[in-house]
């Protein structure tokens, strides 16, 4: 999975708008933080809750990990070129509803 990837997945989320995040490609969801590309270009910051991440990391996937810069931040990383699409769709999904606060994302 690529940068593009996640914009086409995003752009069928309402409210998703581009941007960037320290000089990075980035989205945001009605002005709170969703994602952003890291420098590398080939690792995706994700914003999600506390528990999500844990959840995450401790499923010893090679997808998920952290770094101490990411230390009680609600954010895991992601290996897009390791993910398939419909896991980096049901992840970004996720944030969208934790960063919106609703049930479910409006389709565009």
């Amino acid at each position: 999975m690529t940068w593009d990837d996640v914009r086409r997945i995003l752009s069928a989320f309402g409210g998703c708008e581009e941007g960037t995040s320290y000089r990075t490609p980035a989205f945001r969801c009605r002005r709170k933080f969703l994602c952003r590309m890291r420098e590398d270009g080939e690792t995706l910051v994700v914003k999600l809750d506390a528990d999500e991440k844990l959840a995450l990391l401790q499923s010893d996937s090679p997808l998920y990990f952290t770094t101490a810069h990411y230390d009680g931040h609600p954010s895991v990383l992601v290996r897009l070129p390791l993910i398939e699409e419909a896991e980096l769709a049901e992840l970004l999904e996720l944030a969208y509803l934790i960063s919106s606060n609703t049930t479910r994302p409006p389709r565009s």
